[in-house]
């Protein structure tokens, strides 16, 4: 029986290559249809967006957090493709009773590429994620960061504010583009008006998700700390740790040239 080793360095027997895979992260969907598992692909959450096709032709089974069990279980899964930040523990400790459960744990680039080779070992797609992952490797040496170190805070919620800290993925993107992060806190804390005014960001970065931040909040912030730039950003270009990768460094390089 083949065993495998996910991200958390936990055991996954795989009888056979699965042909039956749920997936229940967004970015590792976009991943599964970009390597060609079109019809292995059976079940996905309803925030698994792209490709926008298969969005619409693929049975869901609920949120990333808010999975539906018996949904999941009716579809017969041979292979779960989850993450530990995104899922909820609790939830995939009981699919694990009942399928193999691959989980990955992603915090920067190499971690998402080892990811992709990962599943491509995992799924049969060796060949496609080798590509993939040299690709996108490429892409990001052609990333020309910031001659300036400019101080980011990046909004992902509103009411509470929520900014990106570091030991997060976004924080790694913002480093490739040579920005600091103007908060020193873990993972994703909530911030006031006074927290924010006392980190004096340069840049206000407001993502698209998981709060979709609109072009009606640039004016809320702007008020706040009139000293920064406050910029609407595609979040799935900073926080998405699959074939979206290939987008990332193009955008990351057209978004400093306007902020400069």
């Amino acid at each position: 029986m083949p065993l495998y080793h996910d991200q958390l360095n936990r055991e996954v027997n795989l009888p056979a290559l699965p042909k039956r895979i749920i997936s229940v992260v967004p970015s590792q969907t976009e991943l599964l249809f970009y390597i060609g598992l079109d019809k292995e692909v059976v079940g996905i959450t309803k925030f698994c967006i792209h490709p926008a096709d298969k969005f619409k032709s693929t049975t869901k089974i609920g949120g990333t957090k808010q999975l539906d069990i018996d949904k999941i279980k009716s579809l017969k899964p041979d292979l779960i493709i989850a993450n530990k930040e995104e899922n909820e523990r609790g939830q995939l400790e009981e699919l694990m009773q009942y399928f193999p459960v691959w989980i990955s744990d992603i915090y920067d680039l190499p971690g998402a590429l080892d990811m992709i080779t990962r599943v491509g070992e995992l799924v049969g797609r060796k060949v496609e994620t080798a590509i993939l992952t040299d690709t996108i490797f490429q892409k990001f040496c052609e990333l020309k960061p910031a001659l300036s170190p400019l101080r980011v805070a990046y909004f992902i919620w509103r009411k509470p504010y929520m900014v990106a800290g570091p030991d997060t993925f976004i924080d790694k993107m913002l480093q490739k583009c040579g920005w600091a992060n103007a908060f020193n806190l873990p993972r994703y804390p909530e911030i006031d008006a006074g927290m924010l005014r006392d980190a004096r960001p340069d840049i206000i970065l407001l993502s698209s998700e998981p709060y979709p931040f609109k072009e009606k909040d640039l004016a809320e912030l702007r008020a706040l700390v009139p000293f920064a730039t406050v910029k609407l950003v595609d979040g799935e270009m900073f926080s998405w740790y699959g074939s979206r990768l290939l987008e990332a460094p193009a955008y990351f390089n057209a978004l400093m040239a306007e902020l400069i």
